[in-house]
């Protein structure tokens, strides 16, 4: 899909080309395909050229994956819906990459399963498939459905199918030839408590805030409700949070709530007022201005620029003090 995430896809990949080569035969064949054919452009900027859908050995396929980042809805066709209907009533593994799950769940062939997104997108899809369950694994395998979230995820979850393929003597060695890390197991959280990946550290009254903070975002906690869960007092919490986030307590609260409004903004068609009620503001104009208090502009606005793909994905994305660079990867 335009604007797909590179590394996910290539990350995915290479452990099948790894294969190949450590078993001197062709073991696995894959094709790079688009609706139309042309050269798609990755949300970094760069090009691949794919193969069109009807020049596509799409019969003889065993695993049919979405690759998609950005905008997922706004480039689903109804030959793109085709294609993996189709696919699913030949028994096809379907699988999505990133926001690849949104692909597949607009063309019907997610519901009543289970499903993983890039944890950006997840309040999102939450929001418009209801009858699809959301885990926040970094992959999810559900019967002939696989979704992944992207990133270096999508590594492990291609030695976990050439594993099951296989077998695990040659998904160990595909690892080691690509220099994996250990294999992170089946149901692996996207974003484990208490694991910062460059090795800082974050209080544990912090995190235990911040985890009954992220619980509550429909209906806001007063801090002090924050406090007695975590068993600390205000005083006390205060000055964690200025330590380790250099916000007060009711500050971050409401911008963590603020950032999920963005996602729904920026991701969803979802009214406003229907934003603003599932972010935890009892009105639409405290809403609005918080939301251009922290990003720079109202979110009427941020619905329009903030889908534009090679904007500043950074969060926050727009800020009042600053200009925001004219491109970024995500």
């Amino acid at each position: 899909m335009p604007y797909f995430n590179l590394t996910a896809t290539m990350s995915f990949l290479d452990p099948f080309r790894a294969s190949n080569y450590l078993e001197g035969t062709t073991l696995f064949r894959w094709q790079i395909i688009s609706e139309k054919g042309q050269a798609i452009t990755a949300s970094n900027g760069v090009e691949i050229s794919t193969t069109a859908f009807e020049e596509a050995e799409l019969k003889k396929t065993d695993l049919l994956f979405v690759s998609s980042s950005w905008q997922p809805e706004r480039h689903v066709t109804s030959a793109i819906r085709s294609c993996l209907r189709d696919a699913a009533k030949r028994q096809t593994v379907i699988g999505g990459l990133d926001t690849g799950a949104f692909i597949i769940a607009q063309s019907g062939l997610l519901e009543n399963h289970t499903a993983t997104v890039h944890y950006e997108h997840i309040d999102a899809f939450k929001e418009l498939f209801p009858n699809t369950g959301v885990s926040e694994a970094l992959w999810v395998i559900d019967r002939n459905r696989v979704t992944c979230c992207g990133g270096a995820a999508a590594l492990d979850l291609g030695l976990q199918m050439i594993r099951k393929s296989h077998g695990s003597a040659l998904a160990n060695a595909a690892a080691r030839y690509v220099f994996a890390p250990p294999m992170r197991s089946h149901g692996t959280r996207q974003c484990p408590d208490n694991i910062e990946p460059l090795g800082n550290s974050v209080h544990r009254g912090v995190r235990a805030a911040i985890d009954v903070m992220e619980a509550n975002l429909e209906t806001p906690l007063p801090i002090a409700e924050v406090c007695r869960q975590v068993g600390l007092s205000h005083r006390q919490l205060d000055r964690l949070f200025a330590q380790c986030v250099r916000k007060t307590p009711a500050l971050y609260y409401r911008d963590i709530r603020l950032d999920r409004a963005r996602g729904l903004v920026t991701q969803t068609e979802l009214s406003m007022s229907e934003i603003a009620f599932a972010s935890g503001f009892s009105s639409q104009v405290h809403f609005s201005r918080a939301y251009k208090d922290r990003f720079g502009l109202p979110p009427s606005k941020d619905r329009v620029q903030g889908r534009i793909p090679f904007e500043f994905r950074a969060w926050p994305m727009h800020r009042a003090s600053s200009t925001p660079p004219s491109s970024g990867t995500k």
